[in-house]
């Protein structure tokens, strides 16, 4: 007799929203956590970067200085559509 499987948290998939192109411009760019972290002017973590990688749903707040570091990391001005596939 199988056991059943625990029921589906609906918020995780709210959350969880997979890989983002931030993870692949980083990778094509050969940059890691540590150069966003060491670019920026405000105080932002490791622990932002990872979960702007993996997709985790982040505030506004958090994405804009995700994106700044990266502007200043790379000497750009990307828009916050073209690291993230979703709005806050």
């Amino acid at each position: 007799m199988e056991e059943p499987k625990p029921p589906i948290d609906p918020r995780r998939d709210q959350r969880e929203l997979g890989p983002q192109p931030l993870a692949r411009h980083m990778a094509e760019r050969g940059l890691a956590s540590k150069d966003l972290v060491a670019a920026s002017e405000e105080q932002i973590t490791h622990k932002m970067i990872a979960r702007a990688v993996k997709g985790r749903r982040l505030t506004a707040n958090t994405m804009d200085k995700v994106l700044r570091a990266w502007n200043r990391a790379t000497s750009r001005s990307d828009a916050r559509g073209e690291l993230f596939d979703y709005e806050p």
